[in-house]
């Protein structure tokens, strides 16, 4: 422990907060005669109840002095006055105030004892029936469950609500299960870290090559690989990590394995006699897409539309001309249960969306618009005039019973709509789209808008270039650069880099601009002095509204980390009247622009009359006070407010800059984008097109020419592994299904069938 932690041992005397679902509470204590305010993730802590307590004194204005709690060790009372007190606090359900004295009267410092190991001695009391006894006993055990599964794993660092989660999953066999296999705390409700349950394993003695570890380690892998975009690794991949891991022979690997594949634990697919490890959820959500796909894109519309006819109105109507490509887009979404619309900046995506859109809402279909990111709902909303939504708002985030975060849409309760569109594709991981194509109706149209040059999801898969690449679905590629656009230099050189050609770095004139720079330092002085002074002065740019300084990386000088703090301190310094905050990374004050890195799918915000839930991962807002008295932040996500507690305040990160990857399905006035040093593997192609692409009206590119020309060369793709293209060869994956079908247990199509409706 650090010099500056502090001890303090003492007695609860009132429990004056408590947070069910993470063990937050805060409690006074009496500490020898000193009543003292502690909060921290406490758990189900009760009046008299013994704490062991080490942190630290914190101090706010409207709740005074509190001891902020690191660790606590719980004792139960001992004396008969604090068992009374324990248990007329509603400790153990069915006992208040006069039967908790009737109690330790007859039992004295033996009550809890008796009640842990031999409740049914309650009976003896006069008063206490056959029943209640029965219903006491009953409650007690919960308590003795709960308050053993949280002090074991205190002792590995583990945090209450992780014991509050496996109480709920287990009952209360938890702790005897957890004894057996601690791996059971990594399953996805309970999320705890393999390593930590490893700690645990190594205390149990169990063996490093025991199946259960072995199995938990190898899923540890995959879910980490899920990560970097993998939504599968090959098998020799995968038992090469697992060796290193996990500290295991080749023959300890492949035993534990093939268990796994009994038990359905991980599933495997063959693609060009190669094999692919899956976890169960990857491999059906893959393979849900396949078959959900072939399904959706053979249902077509009556013979009864005269497309060109539907279209001459809308060019009548908009005094639009359609070229050909966009025409046929226009018929192929119409008569088409699925299509790809797709093509760079300026080929008319919109206008043929648009077009789409005008011609269902005239035939009276009901039409329903989304986009992954809020974001990416908003500048689809601009562009097309009608209201889009986030896929998550879309299909309302909901708990099952389990307390586990689903969706309240899907086979049981589809999507009331007739057409589904769902803008920048390229963003939309397997996860995802499975649970979408799990709300979308048989006989609904699903059109599918992005750019398969764009950078591929965060989470996992690589659907959009899959889908297309598969080729059995139709897909319209705009290509045709119109007038108006090839007046832009953004959108000519967007097209030069996606096709392997050097940007026209030379220009002065126009939209795109280069400043050559090859010490670090000056270009960060340039990066500041463009985005506090020149842009706002030449352009009336707002430095956090319009202005967006994009980089390939976090770390370095210049990656986002370094220039968020360089860019607060000239562009929201420090000043009395705005309160600030100190984190772990930064020091965040009122004024400052953030982003939400987590999806926090709880969280409450009000837009004028409308409130709704959930702040998601990418979302860019501005921090509009910071106040010590209530300990908590109001944020405004685009109109979209919102109150984090200053606990929920690690969420956020500041944004004057932001990764490249971050700022997919976004678009800014201006941006600004160093290009300079760092990895080349950060360096490619398509991240620059990416970056290249977010700018609406100007974009400026400060570093190396030649940086710049080796990125546009190294047209390498992040590799990741998936199978979906191979399974949407439909012989090839109907192959797969019945060859491993005949190989299990429990087949992987009776599988599949079981997870039609999981969600």
């Amino acid at each position: 422990m650090e010099n500056n932690v502090l001890h303090i041992e003492g007695t609860v005397e009132n429990i004056l907060f408590r947070n069910e679902e993470n063990g937050y509470t805060v409690v006074d204590i009496d500490a020898g005669g000193e009543l003292i305010t502690a909060v921290g993730e406490l758990g189900t802590v009760e009046v008299g109840e013994g704490l062991i307590l080490e942190g630290s004194y914190i101090t706010s204005r409207k709740y005074g002095t509190q001891f902020k709690v690191e660790y606590c060790e719980r004792k139960l009372p001992e004396t008969v006055v604090n068992i009374e007190k324990y248990l007329a606090s509603g400790a153990v359900k069915g006992i208040g105030p006069g039967l908790a004295k009737k109690i330790v009267n007859a039992f004295g410092e033996a009550t809890l004892d008796i009640m842990q190991n031999d409740p049914f001695r309650l009976a003896e009391i006069k008063g206490i029936s056959k029943g209640k006894c029965e219903e006491i006993a009953a409650e007690a055990r919960k308590l003795f469950s709960l308050r053993n599964i949280m002090d074991y794993l205190s002792q590995y660092d583990i945090r209450s609500q992780y014991a509050m989660k496996t109480y709920r999953q287990f009952g209360e066999e938890a702790m005897n299960l957890i004894k057996l296999n601690p791996y059971l705390l990594c399953s996805d409700y309970i999320e705890l870290d393999f390593r930590k349950a490893d700690s645990i394993a190594k205390d149990l003695r169990i063996e490093q090559n025991d199946s259960k570890r072995v199995i938990a380690g190898v899923q540890y892998i995959l879910k980490a690989n899920t990560t970097q975009g993998h939504s599968c690794l090959p098998l020799e991949v995968l038992q090469k990590k697992a060796s290193e891991v996990l500290r295991i022979t080749e023959s300890d690997f492949y035993a534990s394995y093939n268990i796994a594949l009994e038990n359905n634990e991980l599933f495997e697919y063959f693609n060009r006699n190669r094999e692919y490890v899956y976890l169960p959820d990857y491999f059906c959500a893959e393979s849900f897409i396949t078959d959900r796909i072939q399904l959706l894109r053979d249902f077509t519309s009556p013979d009864d539309f005269n497309f060109d006819t539907l279209i001459d109105i809308e060019e009548e109507e908009n005094g639009i001309k359609y070229e050909n490509l966009q025409r046929k887009a226009i018929t192929s979404a119409i008569s088409k249960g699925l299509m790809i619309l797709t093509g760079g900046p300026g080929t008319g995506k919109t206008t043929t969306l648009n077009a789409i859109i005008s011609i269902f809402e005239k035939r009276g279909s009901r039409v329903l618009l989304a986009a992954p990111t809020g974001r990416a709902a908003k500048r689809m909303s601009d562009l097309t005039g009608y209201e889009a939504k986030t896929i998550h708002r879309l299909l309302e985030v909901v708990y099952d019973q389990g307390g586990k975060l689903t969706f309240a849409h899907n086979e049981n309760n589809p999507l009331e709509c007739d057409v589904l569109v769902i803008d920048e594709m390229s963003m939309v991981d397997v996860i995802l789209f499975e649970k979408l194509l799990r709300a979308v109706r048989l006989g609904c149209k699903l059109i599918m808008v992005g750019d398969s040059d764009q950078l591929p999801s965060v989470g996992a898969g690589n659907l959009l270039r899959d889908i297309i690449d598969s080729g059995i679905v139709t897909v319209i590629e705009l290509k045709e650069i119109f007038r108006q656009a090839q007046k832009s230099l953004i959108v000519t050189n967007a097209h030069r880099i996606v096709s392997g050609e050097y940007p026209d770095l030379s220009r002065k004139d126009n939209d795109f601009f280069f400043f050559r720079r090859d010490d670090y330092d000056k270009a960060v002085r340039l990066i500041v002095d463009l985005a506090r002074t020149r842009l706002p002065d030449a352009y009336n740019y707002s430095p956090t509204d319009d202005i967006q300084i994009i980089t390939p990386s976090r770390k370095g000088t210049l990656g986002t980390v370094e220039l968020n703090k360089v860019l607060q301190q000239y562009i929201n310094p420090p000043n009395k009247l705005k309160p600030e905050f100190k984190g772990y990374l930064y020091t965040f004050r009122t004024g400052d622009k953030v982003m939400q890195t987590k999806n926090n799918y709880d969280i409450v915000w009000h837009k004028g009359d409308e409130q709704g839930t959930g702040i998601f991962n990418g979302d860019i807002g501005k921090i509009v006070n910071i106040n010590y008295a209530t300990q908590n932040a109001v944020l405004d996500f685009d109109g979209r407010v919102a109150n984090y507690p200053f606990d929920m305040l690690p969420q956020v990160e500041l944004a004057y800059a932001i990764t490249v990857h971050k700022s997919q399905g976004c678009e800014f006035e201006a941006v600004i984008m160093p290009v300079m040093g760092g990895f080349d593997k950060l360096y490619y192609r398509n991240l620059l097109y990416t970056a290249v692409t977010r700018a609406k009206k100007l974009l400026i590119l400060i570093g190396s020419e030649e940086k710049i020309n080796n990125m546009v060369d190294n047209n390498r793709r992040t590799r990741r592994y998936t199978c979906l293209k191979a399974m949407l060869t439909t012989q090839e994956h109907k192959n797969n299904l019945n060859a491993a079908d005949n190989n299990k247990g429990m087949g992987i199509l009776e599988f599949l069938s079981l997870h039609e409706g999981k969600d």
